[in-house]
């Protein structure tokens, strides 16, 4: 039941952070940023230092009050320790049928990454929850479109290429989510410190969501 609940709670806030952080403390102050901004969807990647202690602070400090995600797995064992550090839902950018079968036996939310017909059908067969299209920036909202005709009934999420300017585009297309990573908390900014302009750019994201859905 929980994972169906989760699933609900990802297409009701249609919007995923894809976090690399450059360092652990970072990673967790941007996401104190994200939440002040009303971005619920948390997917702390592999790619940041120190990734499963980061997810499992973040799972003791917010536990449902956000839906707290880990990604970039690409070996099994990720798997095991993602959901030990708390994580609600799974995410891979590549299909492959060992790591899927894995992921999908975990009990948690699974999102295998495709790109091709094939791939998108075969991650789907393989039990994915969601696909993840990426990276989304190649093919764009016109190529979901494309899936979207022989596939409808397969749900869709791209990451990669999301932004404020093409938020109306994407869901028209028909994603049930969207995933943003360096366009919603901008590298620089992190290394920065001005996590008060993440918020801001969070809040900006978030609206953009609802304005989409509304169309």
């Amino acid at each position: 039941m929980e994972k169906e609940i989760t699933l609900q709670k990802i297409k009701e806030l249609g919007l995923l952070a894809v976090i690399r952080g450059p360092s652990a403390e970072l990673t967790l102050q941007t996401v104190d940023a994200l939440i002040k901004g009303g971005v619920l969807g948390i997917e702390i990647t592999l790619s940041t230092p120190d990734a499963f202690s980061v997810a499992n602070k973040l799972n003791t400090q917010y536990g449902d009050a956000i839906v707290l995600g880990m990604g970039t797995l690409t070996d099994s064992e990720h798997v095991t320790e993602a959901k030990k550090a708390g994580a609600k839902f799974l995410v891979s950018p590549i299909f492959d049928e060992t790591l899927s079968k894995v992921m999908v036996d975990s009990g948690l939310v699974t999102m295998i990454g495709a790109l091709t017909p094939s791939e998108v059908f075969k991650a789907y067969r393989m039990g994915s929850d969601v696909i993840k299209i990426f990276p989304g920036r190649l093919g764009g909202p016109d190529y979901i479109k494309d899936l979207k005709g022989p596939f409808p009934y397969i749900p869709m999420m791209p990451t990669g290429g999301v932004d404020l300017t093409n938020m109306v585009e994407w869901f028209a297309a028909g994603v049930i989510a969207v995933g943003a990573g360096s366009n919603l908390c901008p590298k620089k900014l992190i290394i920065e410190g001005k996590f008060s302009e993440i918020t801001e750019i969070a809040g900006h994201f978030v609206e953009a969501v609802k304005k989409a859905r509304q169309l």
